[in-house]
């Protein structure tokens, strides 16, 4: 059934400004399933002021109240366990198993910060050790202010709660943008503010595309701090509009990133994590392992193993249980794919597996999972972020080899290194430049641990006590004692 999307102001529905209007596809169908408008700056005006009044109550709230907020956002977004799944699964095309794992990280995400929130109100004015006798010098922490949050396509429910939980629990109000592509798993979250009685003014969600929503609230001087996940492309206009007013911003950029195979490394285990990294999410992750650098001795073996593994995985209904991969979350995310699939025909690489090995489904914006190898180092395949389901390979006959090329890009998202002792994997991830860094598992992800990167892949960091302190701003009083 079909619905036009309104913008949440003020604890509010209310239609947007905006005139154009944007579809919202079921990939896997590719049908439309809702309709939203682009929106107006004059939507981005009405809640940036609705945040600043709400600022000063939900700041005075102090962090035990805040906290209790977010434990019942998390609550609430459990109690829809089975709805957000499928809505999720539907909207974005990934498989029931991945949006199940998606809610779970977005639950445990705002249950930290409930925790966090509390922690921070326990020390506001705490004691500063220092030298001086008679004097004493009191540490706070106050709100960034009111902060503008854009979230991409890939993870909704995921990355929102990365932005908000920490935003809330620092005394800040927010003016979200969530994609366009998939806002409506999103949505729930503006039910779930009324539902737990979240103040007027706290949590104001716009719908709309970059042009409508994104651009005006990265240049609004209303927005104290910016928080944007996405491309470089669009970051760097973030940044650029961040920079008038000198106002603060984050930013959660693509990755190139590479997983070792080291020559001591158990080859079957070392399939599994290598698929993991790469084909998840039909390859729509920031930190998607797709540069794989396997040391000689075990290249041969590693690629078959691949193969096989690649040829056993089901595409198909992301809705139907056992699918493993659904297809892109948009046609145009399918469009941008094929065009490096163009290009590395034109470059001539060696497809161990790609659409010429399997009869992709009958319908959906399917990309087959695709493996080069022996793919040279200056091509753009190796060197540029694809965003789907293409892994590249190259093999190399030292670990010192494997680092330096693992390290030759401008990206520093995340890397995982596959060894079979585990302190030689410690030692050679230490060796890497990236913000994340696995050895011999999979991808996981924590609340407690942080997410950002070095070089291009972004400011800042995201997750932990560091995605707190983004949304915060240190204040000492300083005087004599008594």
């Amino acid at each position: 059934m079909q619905h036009l999307i309104q913008q949440f102001i003020d604890n509010q529905w209310i239609e947007s400004r905006g005139q154009r209007r944007l579809s919202v596809m079921d990939p896997y169908r590719q049908t439309r399933i809702a309709e939203l408008t682009a929106g107006d700056s004059a939507d981005v005006d009405a809640a940036v002021q609705a945040a600043r009044a709400a600022l000063p109550v939900w700041q005075a709230l102090g962090g035990v109240r805040r906290g209790a907020y977010l434990a019942a956002f998390a609550d609430a977004l459990e109690a829809r366990r089975e709805r957000l799944v499928r809505c999720s699964s539907t909207n974005n095309g990934k498989a029931l198993a991945e949006a199940a794992i998606d809610l779970d990280d977005a639950i445990a995400c705002y249950r930290y910060y409930a925790g966090q929130a509390k922690a921070l109100e326990q020390r506001q004015g705490r004691r500063l050790e220092h030298g001086m006798a008679g004097i004493e010098a009191r540490v706070f922490e106050d709100p960034a202010g009111v902060v503008g949050l854009i979230t991409p396509w890939n993870f909704p429910l995921v990355t929102s709660a990365w932005k908000i939980a920490p935003a809330l629990a620092a005394g800040c109000t927010v003016v979200f943008k969530p994609s366009e592509v998939t806002p409506l798993p999103e949505v729930v979250l503006a039910e779930i503010a009324l539902e737990v009685g979240l103040p007027a003014g706290v949590l104001n969600l716009l719908n709309g595309d970059g042009d409508g929503i994104g651009a005006p609230l990265s240049a609004h001087p209303g927005v104290d701090k910016l928080s944007f996940t996405g491309s470089n492309a669009v970051g760097e206009k973030v940044m650029q509009a961040a920079a008038n007013g000198v106002r603060g911003v984050s930013l959660e950029l693509g990755g190139k990133s590479p997983i070792l195979v080291l020559d001591d490394a158990e080859v079957e285990s070392a399939a599994d994590w290598v698929m993991a990294g790469i084909y998840f999410n039909s390859g729509q992750i920031c930190s998607a392992t797709s540069r794989l650098l396997v040391h000689e001795s075990l290249a041969e073996p590693l690629y078959q193993a691949l193969a096989e593994r690649i040829d056993a995985l089901t595409l198909g209904d992301p809705l139907v249980e056992g699918t493993d991969m659904g297809p892109m979350t948009s046609a145009r995310q399918r469009e941008a794919v094929e065009r490096y699939l163009e290009i590395a025909r034109a470059e001539g690489l060696v497809a161990v597996r790609d659409g010429r090995h399997r009869d992709l489904p009958d319908q959906g914006e399917f990309v087959a999972p695709t493996l080069y190898r022996d793919v040279p180092t200056s091509s753009r395949l190796w060197r540029e972020e694809i965003f789907g389901p293409v892994l590249c390979a190259h093999s190399v006959t030292s670990e010192a080899e494997a680092i330096e090329l693992a390290n030759d890009s401008p990206f520093g998202l995340a890397a995982t290194v596959i060894s079979g002792d585990n302190e030689r994997a410690r030692r050679v991830g230490r060796a890497l430049r990236a913000g994340s860094i696995w050895f011999n598992s999979e991808q996981l992800v924590m609340p407690e641990a942080s997410w950002g990167g070095f070089g291009i892949s972004g400011i800042g960091r995201e997750l932990g006590p560091w995605g707190l302190a983004g949304y915060l701003e240190v204040k000492h009083l300083i005087g004599p004692e008594g």
